[in-house]
């Protein structure tokens, strides 16, 4: 499956941006998502994941509270609402994706568990 990340863009901070990736296949709802981040000189970081069916998900301690990982699968799409964005967040954002049995709930947090990967959208977000 191939994924297009899109939505980055330029913030101040206190902002909101939503980052959307779809997927090419129309197979998206047998796949556990996630987003993970990577700033400067720093490794990827896991940032939220959701189980093909919509839930359960999971966040960051970082960005608990400010992000919210969503899917529409009859859109074969995953969404990240970003919302009081920090300087801190500043980093290239990616979708991943995993194949998922049908029923399962397991989320994946390392960059090692996923198959497929976006190619990236910058989030910058100016103090």
């Amino acid at each position: 499956v191939q994924l297009q990340a899109s939505g980055g863009g330029l913030v101040q901070a206190g902002g909101s941006l939503r980052l959307s990736c779809a997927a090419s296949d129309g197979t998206f709802s047998r796949f556990a998502t996630g987003w993970f981040r990577q700033a400067p000189g720093k490794e990827r970081e896991f940032v939220a994941a959701i189980a093909w069916r919509g839930s359960p998900t999971r966040h960051a301690n970082s960005v608990r509270g400010r992000f919210t990982i969503s899917r529409d699968n009859a859109k074969d799409t995953i969404y990240l609402q970003m919302n009081n964005l920090k300087p801190e967040d500043t980093a290239v954002y990616y979708c991943a994706a995993k194949s998922q049995e049908f029923g399962g709930s397991a989320l994946y947090t390392e960059t090692s568990q996923y198959d497929y990967w976006g190619q990236g959208t910058q989030v910058t977000v100016s103090s």
